[in-house]
């Protein structure tokens, strides 16, 4: 099971230097670096595209992803745009994760339709994978096609799980619920013929005992799971630590 990164924090604290922090996740061993999409909850991380645009000049051969991105919030054209943007920075090493959102907040501040997120990520995401795959579509032309489109990955809960085996490159599992329930949902991931399986984000405070983490990453490699992504909080342990629970 590769381990991951993501690079920022979900609280309160000082900014993170992207350049610097990236750098030292990637020699202390992290596979893979990721930043969610978060607005309007009283603290700021930084956009995701902004943040994995310097991540990618900072590092090499380490993959980049959005874990995720809420696609309601976006009008299909103008996200495409942003992915094509960031796709020329990152080249083939970025990962999309993508998801309908689950935060009323953050569509409060975007004033966007909460109720409806299910229907509006169908919706704008038929559009998206158009204009990621031809570079424009009948109302819009963004650039030529695109080399190659990157890997879509989905992250939700429920009946999305089969979803996400379906008609996705990988499925990214939330760390908020039990490792019961997601061990859980990664058989019926497997089941439904599922490829990629991803669980983030295990969060890692302060003083943290990081002996049930360890456990806690065990138990996923030996149930199947292809990476696991961290997140450490202002205060946490150290990277090398970490990376220490679970060595390649």
């Amino acid at each position: 099971m590769r381990l991951g990164a993501t690079l920022a924090h979900l609280s309160a604290g000082p900014p993170i230097a992207v350049a610097q922090w990236a750098r030292r996740l990637v020699d202390a061993g992290f596979e893979s670096l990721w930043v969610p999409q978060v607005i309007g909850r009283g603290f700021l991380l930084p956009d995701p595209f902004v943040t994995l645009a310097v991540a990618a000049t900072a590092t090499e051969d380490v993959e980049l992803g959005t874990a995720t991105v809420q696609v309601p919030l976006h009008h299909p054209a103008d996200l495409a745009h942003r992915i094509l943007s960031l796709q020329s920075v990152c080249g083939d090493r970025l990962t999309l994760g993508v998801s309908p959102g689950w935060n009323e907040v953050d569509f409060a501040t975007f004033d966007r339709d909460h109720a409806g997120r299910f229907r509006i990520f169908d919706q704008n995401l038929a559009r998206l994978r158009d204009l990621l795959a031809h570079g424009r579509d009948e109302r819009a032309d963004l650039a030529p096609a695109p080399v190659a489109t990157p890997p879509l990955l989905l992250g939700s809960w429920g009946a999305n799980v089969e979803k996400a085996a379906r008609e996705f490159d990988g499925w990214l599992a939330s760390d908020r619920r039990s490792a019961d329930k997601i061990l859980a949902a990664h058989e019926r991931y497997r089941a439904a013929g599922g490829l990629r399986a991803m669980v983030g984000t295990i969060r890692l405070s302060a003083g943290e005992d990081l002996g049930p983490t360890g456990e806690r990453l065990q138990r996923y490699a030996e149930a199947g799971f292809d990476d696991a992504i961290v997140l450490i909080e202002p205060g946490g342990p150290d990277p090398e630590q970490v990376r220490a629970l679970f060595p390649r």
